[in-house]
């Protein structure tokens, strides 16, 4: 790896990203985007590289067996070099997204009267895919300290039937939490007991702050390993989800009838898998910086909720960029991600459609620049003060 420029995210304004137009930043209007989970700070230059070299030589068609390889290499030699991780290039698949892992664990491991376990707030789509799916979704809430996030393992067991499925999301979209390997363990021993599966999303962990560990769920135990199918991809950490491009990492039982998976997988693209290899393979440096800033980010909001948003809760994360603010103590009417788009011009993610338990509180999306991380806050603690 070679060593870069620091990145200047501080030059990046509102401005500049309401001109380039993305979702996050023109679906509601002249509203400062916190909502969509992606970043604002642009892309490495070793992925700007590789998507101009692409245009210029011309590769628009689909993938091809060479390039799907060598995403397997740079796949399990990141996995490996980040967490220790040592996975068989055979076990892992590409696919177009995150989401296609789970409708794959669903559709080819459930049975139809399954029941679909899930620890809210969780991530919008996981509360809706089940129930398309034709199965039933449970939700066990989230335990909640003082600092941290715990799994409420006497509910869980509750809850589980005999083949159930858990849906883990580590780091866990939207609190930020990050699981430790005796968490994983406990939770693996409760699967195991009902013969469960585990869909397993991974899309943050490379998104760790201050000095929290990714621990991938199957390194747990070899039982763990063998009852999990994990999604990934370089999207969230390199800001790359529109490039449509994951990995799946399978055991070596479900690798056997991977090939049922053809239709599921097919949608990957050739941009997506050209930067996903070069994330992986030559994206660490640009990492480094965004989580160090991504860090000094977390700080400064930690501070301006105090100021801004007196009695919002809010538990710092261990990983991701996203914020979970619990604003029941502040008496806003309704849902407090219209008030604050309506009074404040912020457009941030409703804590509701994360789980019943999310119906007093906002995600918010740190990883912006700051100038505008601090717009944001200081919006939304004026639209307070003007009610």
């Amino acid at each position: 790896m070679t060593a870069q420029q620091p990145v200047r995210f501080d030059d990046i304004t509102a401005e500049d990203l309401f001109r380039l137009g993305g979702s996050k930043w023109s679906r509601h209007g002249d509203a400062l985007g916190a909502f969509v989970a992606e970043m604002d700070f642009g892309l490495a230059e070793p992925i700007k590289r590789v998507l101009h070299q692409m245009v210029d030589d011309g590769l628009s068609g689909y993938i091809s067996p060479a390039w799907d390889e060598q995403l397997k290499q740079a796949t399990v030699d990141f996995v490996g070099r980040r967490y220790g991780w040592q996975v068989d290039t055979r076990n892992v698949l590409s696919a177009p997204d995150v989401l296609t892992g789970m409708l794959i664990t669903m559709r080819h491991h459930l049975k139809p009267e399954a029941r679909v376990i899930l620890p809210t707030p969780a991530y919008m789509p996981f509360m809706f895919l089940p129930q398309m799916a034709g199965h039933e979704l449970v939700q066990v809430p989230m335990l909640r300290t003082a600092d941290n996030w715990e799994l409420d393992f006497d509910a869980i067991e509750d809850a589980f039937e005999e083949g159930d499925m858990f849906v883990l999301c580590n780091p866990h979209n939207p609190i930020g939490k990050v699981y430790t390997r005796d968490e994983l363990a406990r939770l693996a021993q409760i699967v195991e007991k009902y013969h469960g599966r585990v869909f397993n999303d991974e899309i943050h962990a490379p998104l760790t702050l201050n000095g929290a560990t990714h621990v991938p769920y199957p390194s747990v135990s070899d039982e763990a390993a063998a009852h999990s199918l994990t999604a990934m991809s370089a999207s969230k950490a390199w800001n790359l989800a529109g490039y449509k491009c994951a990995q799946l990492v399978l055991n070596d039982e479900d690798l056997k009838t991977s090939k049922k998976f053809a239709f599921d997988l097919h949608g990957t693209a050739t941009p997506g898998m050209l930067s996903n290899i070069v994330a992986f393979n030559e994206g660490e440096p640009w990492l480094e910086e965004v989580i160090t800033y991504l860090e000094g980010n977390q700080q400064r909001l930690l501070e301006l909720v105090a100021e801004e948003l007196p009695g919002a809760v809010f538990v710092p994360n261990q990983g991701t960029y996203l914020a979970w603010l619990d604003v029941e103590a502040l008496g806003i009417e309704g849902r407090p991600s219209d008030f604050f788009l309506r009074q404040g011009r912020v457009a941030l993610t409703d804590g509701g459609a994360c789980g019943d338990v999310g119906k007093h509180s906002v995600r918010l999306n740190f990883g912006t620049p700051r100038p505008v991380l601090e717009q944001v806050v200081r919006r939304m603690g004026a639209a307070l003060r003007n009610r």
